[in-house]
């Protein structure tokens, strides 16, 4: 080959490989211009991938489910996996759409200027591959490096030994690679779709659109307001924890599409009122913003409505998980009132008296002494409650619905000489009359009848009770029912027997005591009585052999104390993990609307400067309108934290929390702090506004 035609195949080499560079150039030259609107996506999306990496790590991490406990907080981690991956997903997609608006302009710049619609689908491919590649490798690099931090985190507040040995969870990463591909996919295809449906000339004109006066819908926001009502109302008026529970989500959709009707629909009925408002609308600050507002209001409601749907899930997951971690050693006693509680399921004297000698022997031989003792009968036994009238088979009841669900009741029938000894009241009782403490509900009959058992007037009601445990860590609401003997409670037990069969409930001999020694003592002492129990049945086979010998079961608080740590630590990290994402994504929102509507402003105030408005009032202008705008959401969320506190209160007794005062305090708390946080990020992105409309560098009169 002669010098000449090489020197020709290494030219058109070049020209090949500078073809193929072109787009991956264009692509990195265009998102550098624009790094004020990328580089904040980036990140987003980096601390997305990032907490992904993390959770999905510590979900399956094998030294934490060696520790004492970790197994139940892997299984909290693991609601997080998904969670994030469905908020990654809908969140990206609707931020993409920011940076999309703003480069559509830009776009059709070079549509007009010889690029296809084929050409720009390969610019905006190799965009998003570009923001992929760096999301991902940032983002995976950050979890994997952070990991190990946040093991550490766990396996202290599990209160185990640290081990320092570094792991990286390849298929975490694979999937986190996998997931955030498919996410950026749609994306991409979504941002072709608008382009390629677009003509030059509109994409040209895509920041001046929507530039009509939008017509306020008073029926929408009417509606808007009255599902907030609506669901502020099952809030306030559900006092059923079960009820609660189910209600909540429906109380927290309705508060949604409320949030989302009165911002979109509701904000440009207020903007159309203040304008009708002379004295206020005709002012240089107010003029100007409020006509700015109303132009965007309809647009950009949306969001606004998702800056405070995420204030408040930061506030409500922050606060309930924090205040379930700060106040643990309450619910852990709630849950165990003494330190070690054995249940003789008999009212057999003779049988509970064999177990109580195993449980002497053993304080015997340690040297230590019961205190603070609680010891009682009492028959537990569920039913549904239809009005005065506990029914036990459910053949009975008409049309079963899920009302006749929240009705289920668990009862704790306890005779009155035991109430008199551990109260100290000497009420007397009649045959038909009975005693009654309710928790989780409220019962205001004058009387209840038992299927098959007769009726008993209630001639009394306690405010409390000793706890028992076993009610603190139930779902359904209980009532305690102090009867005159033993004969009342034999009654009920027959007839729920006959009725249930293998099912049916059994007799309680409930024995708690406290022991004046430590932790690990303790529980050796727990694992001796158990222990002794065993070998009652091994060394009398006569016991072994009588089917009616009561089952016994022997629990400790400090045995359990580990299980409680892996709850409510394992909610409160992946409360902070979660509490992160939503908070990055208040700030990207937040950022992307000042930028956007910046430059959707710049042109206005550029004309309101030339025809004599001066940068002292633009600045004033300014702050109006922005506070205006961004102080609603924060006002919002306060009130939804505020109306949610008695269904949240309930849900939080379910999971052993009653201490009220502690939830609202924590929730009083969060709001102060995240509202400094949430004024910070404010007068931050208002100054990136202000530089927009302002010109950046231009001078202004």
């Amino acid at each position: 080959m002669s010098r000449g035609n090489m020197a020709d195949t290494g030219r058109k080499g070049a020209k090949a490989t500078g073809r193929m560079l072109f787009f991956p150039r264009l692509a990195l030259t265009s998102m550098a211009k624009n790094r004020k609107l990328y580089l904040p996506y980036i990140l987003t999306c980096m601390g997305t991938v990032m907490m992904y990496y993390i959770i999905s790590f510590l979900s399956t991490d094998r030294y934490l489910s060696e520790v004492s406990g970790g197994r139940q907080m892997q299984a909290i981690l693991s609601w997080g996996i998904g969670v994030i991956g469905i908020f990654a997903a809908i969140f990206l997609f609707y931020t993409n759409s920011f940076l999309i608006r703003r480069r559509k302009k830009e776009f059709g710049l070079y549509n007009i200027l010889g690029m296809d619609k084929k050409n720009l689908a390969v610019l905006l491919l190799w965009e998003t591959w570009i923001l992929y590649v760096v999301s991902a490798a940032g983002g995976l690099g950050l979890g994997i490096l952070f990991s190990k931090i946040a093991q550490l985190i766990m396996i202290k507040m599990l209160g185990a030994g640290a081990s320092f040995a570094f792991s990286v969870d390849l298929s975490a990463v694979v999937c986190a690679a996998v997931l955030f591909a498919a996410i950026f996919l749609v994306i991409c295809l979504n941002a072709l779709r608008q382009i390629w449906k677009a003509k030059p000339v509109e994409l040209l004109a895509s920041e001046s659109q929507g530039e009509k006066p939008p017509k306020a819908n008073a029926l929408l926001a009417i509606f808007g307001f009255v599902l907030l009502l609506t669901a502020y109302s099952i809030t306030l008026i559900i006092q059923n924890p079960m009820a609660a529970l189910s209600w909540f989500f429906v109380a927290v959709i309705l508060v949604i599409i409320g949030t989302y009707l009165l911002f979109v629909t509701g904000s440009v009925f207020f903007c159309n009122l203040l304008k009708k408002w002379k004295r206020y609308y005709y002012r240089t600050d107010h003029f100007v913003s409020v006509s700015s507002m109303r132009y965007r209001m309809k647009r950009n409601g949306a969001g606004l409505a998702s800056i405070c749907i995420l204030s408040t899930m930061v506030l409500v997951m922050l606060s309930s998980t924090a205040c379930l971690y700060v106040g643990m050693e309450n619910s852990i006693r709630n849950r165990y009132p003494r330190d070690i509680v054995i249940d003789t399921y008999s009212f057999d004297e003779n049988k509970i008296r064999k177990v109580e000698e195993v449980t002497a022997g053993v304080l015997e031989t340690y040297g230590v002494k019961e205190k603070n003792t609680i010891h009682y009968r009492y028959l537990s036994v569920g039913g549904c409650l239809q009005g005065d009238q506990v029914i036990f088979d459910r053949s009975r009841m008409e049309d079963f619905s899920m009302a006749d669900m929240f009705g289920i009741r668990q009862f704790f029938i306890v005779p009155l000489e035991d109430y008199r000894k551990l109260t100290g009241d000497e009420e007397d009782l009649a045959a038909d009359e009975a005693i009654l403490y309710c928790t989780k509900t409220d019962y205001t009959a004058d009387c209840i009848t038992f299927e098959n058992c007769g009726t008993m007037r209630i001639k009394k009601r306690i405010s409390e009770f000793v706890d028992n445990g076993v009610d603190s860590m139930q779902v359904i609401p209980s009532m305690f029912l102090f009867v005159p003997d033993l004969s009342v409670i034999q009654r009920i037990f027959e007839v729920q027997q006959e009725i249930y069969g293998d099912d049916a409930s059994s007799y309680h001999d409930y024995h708690g005591f406290d022991l004046s020694c430590g932790s690990e003592l303790k529980i050796q002492i727990e694992n001796e009585i158990r222990e002794g129990q065993n070998k009652l049945l091994q060394e009398n086979p006569k016991l072994q052999e009588d089917p009616e010998f009561p089952a016994v079961t022997t629990e400790g608080l400090e045995s359990n104390r580990q299980d409680f740590y892996a709850l409510y630590g394992g909610l409160f990290f992946l409360g902070i993990l979660l509490g992160l994402v939503f908070l990055c994504a208040v700030v990207l929102l937040m950022y992307y609307k000042q930028i956007t509507e910046g430059y959707e402003d710049e042109r206005r105030f550029e004309i309101m400067q030339k025809v004599g408005m001066t940068k002292k009032e633009v600045q004033k202008s300014i702050n109006s309108q922005v506070r205006t705008v961004f102080l609603l959401p924060l006002l919002l969320a306060g009130i939804h934290v505020a109306v949610a506190l008695p269904i949240i209160e309930k849900i939080m007794r379910m999971l052993m929390m009653n201490n009220v005062l502690l939830y609202v305090i924590v929730t009083v708390i969060g709001y102060i702090i995240f509202g400094i946080f949430y004024m910070g990020t404010y007068l931050i992105t208002s100054r990136a506004y202000f530089r927009i409309v302002s010109g950046g560098s231009r001078e202004w009169a």
